[in-house]
């Protein structure tokens, strides 16, 4: 095998490939990346873990047609690390030699024959645009367990019908859910999945750049597989098994009391009164006509307050938040103003967006906060 390659364009598409790989892989042959140099001038690059896999394609002056496999992670660092001119990549007995300007570095290969098969990517369910993507995965994925002893929770479920894409991700304590609309290839498709946060949080930050994100699902056909596909980059994952809870039925059907602020407002008074909040300790918020009080801090503790301005709707109430939880879900709003819907101090509150002071509230997008009790 012998080819040459422009280095931004290998370094980039190593370092896409490798981004997965097990840092103690069950088999040492997990921790490659597969190269393999065609003679139509491409290049792909693989990486698999049984549970996830990559592969790019790049272009290549191709020598030599070869399969090698090395290790990916250290490729990765050597890629990044070398002088701004092309590379050239040749295989002789065991052994890869990369050589790029005076720079010359050389592999131990592992045993190519020893590498699982890449399952196949399933047919493209439909193509949403990339941006939108990321934008809604990150607001989601802000809101999944990172708790690996409850598996179920640290995935987001993707339920697709028609041309509409919602997203739901709960750790018990909040749940979010987005709604977003895509170009399916059938205009009836129906589909669930249960896809690891982590996964869909790093294809859709690695791929939505490309414009457009192919999607493909295939589930009850042996096996269940979520697949991404753009810009010349494929990242196959499988499914979570289980039931995801029913949690939509946890979003009131009807809230007496709402509260209307301007989110940055909110979040940089959360952030400032939030300093003095211990570990464990809340925030509180109290809303009356007019305005809301943040404060934290009790006893001979360090304290703090501050009081903002606030458009009340209904009785007067008062809830306390875990402040990080607090600010994941503000930082996920996107609109000028947030509303905060209540339906009493102890139970859930929802947030979602508003453009203005007077406005509707957007649905599109919505963060559900499970209180937390204090004293009156």
């Amino acid at each position: 095998m012998k080819f040459r390659v422009e280095r931004d364009v290998l370094a980039e598409a190593v370092t896409w490939t490798a981004r997965s790989l097990p840092t103690r892989p069950p088999v040492p042959v997990l921790a490659g990346v597969r190269i393999e140099a065609h003679s139509d001038g491409t290049l792909q690059l693989s990486s698999f873990d049984y549970e996830v896999s990559a592969r790019s394609e790049i272009p290549a002056d191709v020598s030599e047609p070869g399969t090698v496999l090395v290790s990916g992670r250290l490729l990765a660092e050597i890629s990044r690390a070398l002088p701004a001119k092309p590379v050239d990549v040749v295989l002789e007995g065991t052994k890869v030699t990369l050589t790029c300007g005076a720079s010359r570095f050389t592999l131990l290969t592992m045993p190519v024959e020893d590498y699982p098969a890449l399952p196949a990517m399933p047919a493209v369910s439909g193509t949403v645009d990339g941006d939108a993507l990321t934008h809604a995965v990150t607001q989601v994925t802000v809101a999944a367990s990172r708790d690996d002893t409850l598996p179920l929770l640290t995935g987001v479920r993707v339920e697709i019908e028609g041309e509409k894409i919602t997203l739901l991700a709960t750790d018990r304590y909040r749940l979010a859910l987005r709604e977003l609309r895509w170009h399916p290839t059938s205009p009836d498709v129906s589909q669930v999945a249960l896809v690891r946060a982590k996964t869909l949080s790093d294809a859709a930050k690695s791929l939505g750049s490309a414009g457009s994100v192919n999607i493909a699902l295939s589930t009850g056909q042996g096996v269940d597989l979520i697949g991404f596909e753009a810009g010349g980059r494929h990242t196959t994952s499988l499914l979570v098994d289980g039931d995801y809870p029913a949690v939509r039925r946890l979003f009131p059907d009807e809230t007496p009391i709402h509260a209307v602020v301007l989110t940055q407002s909110l979040t940089d008074a959360a952030k400032r009164v939030a300093l003095v909040a211990e570990r464990n300790t809340p925030i509180r918020l109290s809303f009356s006509d007019g305005q809301v009080v943040l404060d934290a801090g009790q006893g001979d503790d360090a304290q703090a307050s501050e009081a903002l301005e606030a458009t009340l709707v209904g009785d007067d109430i008062s809830v306390a938040f875990n402040p990080q939880f607090l600010l994941d879900g503000l930082g996920a709003l996107t609109t000028p103003f947030v509303r905060m819907s209540f339906t009493h101090p102890n139970k859930p509150v929802e947030f979602t967006g508003q453009e203005s002071l007077d406005g509707d509230d957007l649905s599109e997008y919505r963060y559900l906060l499970v209180p937390i009790r204090f004293a009156s």
